[in-house]
């Protein structure tokens, strides 16, 4: 425990002791004066979740990692109509009659539309997607807009823009799958995105079309130095109070119960990097600081977003055979502007 009531969780002593040395924790927006875990009740079936936390009175939603038994492969949508404790399904992004031709055209094998990212500007909202197959850096992430998250809005509908972003074996080192969007303080937006291979990857997009820079090329500003696999994926990143902070999953995924997944932070000053972790490595050189990993039945917590300085993750739930389930944890952070995540007292 770390101040007065506020359960974390120590992965091997690293994310507590790296914290507990930089001060006692303070409340953040919308998480009051504690990092707990929401009671989440409901359909908890969503992978990947982007999470939006929705202003008071309003309602919450999580797009998720799409199902082929369930709108053609199409990302998921849950909402919650009590401020994130209570989820139901409430339908897919698209139809299959809405599938997007050029994925098909470009890609061999895509089955479901993974890890969508959701973001706000001006009116509009984007909805950036993933189109792969495991284990292949064959991928692309496309881009859809739109007014409302909420299919019973009668403007609800998704325009496909195409892709944003392609990889091909032979061609590109990284793996253009997992996007995050983030604005730098003077609003231009950036999207973080990758999977294995070369690493995470930062590009610079303007704005209304939410698509890359004319003539940018990737920087990479995460990586595993020394594994083969380079495991690290799943980059979001979250401005708050001057910090740039990024969050993304080491290891293995989708295994049920064998799944090796956790979240890791490092954070900049600036958008473009260094990001550093709480003891100053670069995570360029495999730094990073563990926020959250297996512990009790919560196993493999990764794919995580971040809304309102709330942190939404999947993790496979040993209490029930390893299926996947959606969280959502309060953040609370150190005197010294760290990230902390909690539990809920009684467990999961």
């Amino acid at each position: 425990m770390l101040g007065a009531g506020i359960a974390v969780v120590a992965v091997a002593g690293l994310a507590a002791g790296a914290f507990a040395a930089r001060g006692s924790l303070v409340g953040g927006a919308g998480a009051g004066a504690g990092a707990d875990a929401l009671p989440l009740t409901g359909d908890l079936r969503a992978h990947d979740p982007a999470l939006v936390v929705g202003e008071e009175g309003e309602p919450w939603f999580v797009y998720s990692t799409g199902d082929v038994k369930v709108g053609f492969g199409a990302p998921q949508i849950r909402r919650s109509d009590d401020g994130g404790r209570t989820w139901a399904f409430v339908g897919t992004a698209w139809d299959a009659d809405d599938d997007p031709a050029w994925v098909r055209d470009e890609i061999d094998g895509v089955t479901n539309f993974w890890a969508p990212e959701l973001y706000q500007h001006d009116g509009t909202w984007y909805l950036y997607y993933s189109a792969s197959t495991f284990g292949s850096n064959d991928s692309a992430i496309g881009l859809r807009t739109g007014t409302t998250l909420d299919p019973d809005d009668p403007d609800f509908g998704w325009t496909d823009q195409g892709v944003v972003v392609r990889s091909k074996p032979g061609d590109t080192h990284w793996n253009a799958i997992d996007p995050g969007i983030v604005e730098d303080a003077d609003g231009n937006p950036w999207m973080v995105y990758g999977s294995f291979w070369g690493g995470v990857q930062l590009l610079p997009l303007e704005w209304p079309s939410g698509t890359v820079v004319a003539g940018a090329e990737p920087v990479k500003i995460a990586s595993r130095v020394g594994l083969p696999d380079n495991a690290i994926e799943a980059p979001y990143v979250y401005a708050r109070d001057g910090w740039y902070y990024l969050f993304v999953s080491w290891d293995f995924c989708c295994k049920g119960t064998d799944s090796t997944y956790k979240i890791v932070v490092g954070r900049s000053r600036e958008v473009t990097g260094p990001y550093l972790d709480a003891e100053g490595k670069d995570m360029l050189l495999g730094g990073g600081t563990v926020v959250l990993a297996t512990e009790g039945s919560m196993v493999g917590p990764g794919g995580q977003s971040v809304s309102r300085d709330h942190l939404g993750f999947h993790f496979y739930d040993a209490d029930d055979g390893g299926l996947v389930r959606l969280a959502i944890h309060e953040l609370a952070w150190t005197e010294d502007g760290w990230p902390v995540a909690g539990r809920e007292r009684s467990g999961l």
